[in-house]
């Protein structure tokens, strides 16, 4: 049963500091030993709720009637699709809400380390009928363990809680960079709106249509209080992470819309998620609609933790849109009006 509203903001509340408190109350199985889970062989598991259907797989391959060509590599969400709209909403051999990089701004660890989440083994865990989670145990390079929680609400929405723990001191310049990458199948439109204005202006919020003109130009809009600066090589591989749009948006959620309809995210103030877009990350005509986490001045064997919700609803306008996540933002500590 879904946590009624009341709880989820009471256990919000208790865990403001995301990216620096020792005292967040666990919520996966990385640090939450009261959790009980059963481990997954088949790489996949199918949760139902409400209009929703979400398939979510770890990093290997699956190629049979529930998710046919899927690639290895690619773990998250590798199907979402409605009532109102059969057809998946990611590109099927790829995924949505896909944990994808970890970073610290230097290309010398080389291209296959800053893609680990994609390549270090993966253990699917079913906690019950509606909650997987993904368990990473400390990575190869990075040595970053984590567990990625996928938990599908009532009324189908998306909760996906992210901890991780780093275990040994890997990150050149002490920070931990943190990409999610959502792979857009074929939408008509490949921009994304959110609330937001002009960078360097004093500018009341408004719709801002995000329009990147090509991969890694203009990709990245940061929160209005976002000034922090991470060093990182002139050439990092990973264009879309510090390539600034002209925009800030004002309030912590964004949607797209494709076949119909919009698929929202939603993230929590605190976590001063950087929301990112690409025209083309999932290939010819399928846009990336991703977002990161940075934790600054990071502490070997702390826990670090990231909650945020996604929707899939019918689309009739960014004011219905709005209306159809207020509860959820509110859930989320953002300031609703």
């Amino acid at each position: 049963m879904m946590r009624s509203f009341s709880t989820v903001v009471t256990v919000f509340l208790a865990a403001q500091a995301a990216t620096s408190a020792g005292d967040i109350e666990p919520q996966t199985t990385l640090d939450n030993k009261s959790n009980t889970y059963t481990s997954s062989d088949t790489g996949y598991a199918v949760l139902e709720r409400g209009p929703v259907t979400a398939v979510v797989v770890d990093n290997r391959a699956v190629d049979n009637d529930v998710l046919p060509g899927h690639r290895a590599g690619y773990s998250g969400i590798a199907s979402l699709t409605h009532a109102r709209q059969p057809q998946n909403l990611f590109v099927p051999s790829y995924a949505g809400l896909n944990y994808e990089h970890i970073h610290d701004g230097t290309n010398a660890p080389g291209r296959d380390i800053l893609f680990e989440p994609r390549k270090a083994k993966m253990e699917l865990r079913v906690i019950n009928d509606h909650t997987v989670e993904l368990y990473q145990p400390p990575t190869p390079h990075w040595k970053l363990e984590s567990a990625l929680r996928y938990e599908l609400l009532d009324d189908g929405t998306i909760e996906m809680t992210f901890e991780c723990i780093p275990r040994e001191r890997t990150f050149a310049h002490d920070y931990i960079g943190l990409f999610w990458a959502s792979y857009i199948h074929q939408p008509e439109s490949f921009d994304i709106h959110f609330r937001g204005h002009d960078d360097g202006r004093n500018q009341p919020a408004r719709w801002i249509r995000g329009v990147t003109p090509a991969h890694g130009e203009f990709s990245t809009h940061l929160s209005p209080d976002d000034h922090r600066e991470f060093v990182h090589d002139d050439d990092f591989e990973l264009t879309l992470v510090f390539n600034r749009s002209k925009y800030r948006y004002d309030e912590p959620w964004y949607f797209g819309v494709s076949h119909g309809m919009a698929f929202i995210q939603m993230f929590r103030p605190q976590d001063q998620v950087r929301l990112s877009q690409s025209p083309s990350g999932g290939g010819d005509g399928n846009p990336a609609w991703d977002f990161q986490l940075m934790i600054p001045d990071y502490e070997v064997g702390q826990r670090y933790q990231l909650i945020m919700r996604a929707m899939y609803v019918p689309y009739k306008s960014a004011e219905q849109v709005e209306r159809v996540a207020r509860l959820h933002r509110v859930a989320l500590g953002q300031n609703v009006p």
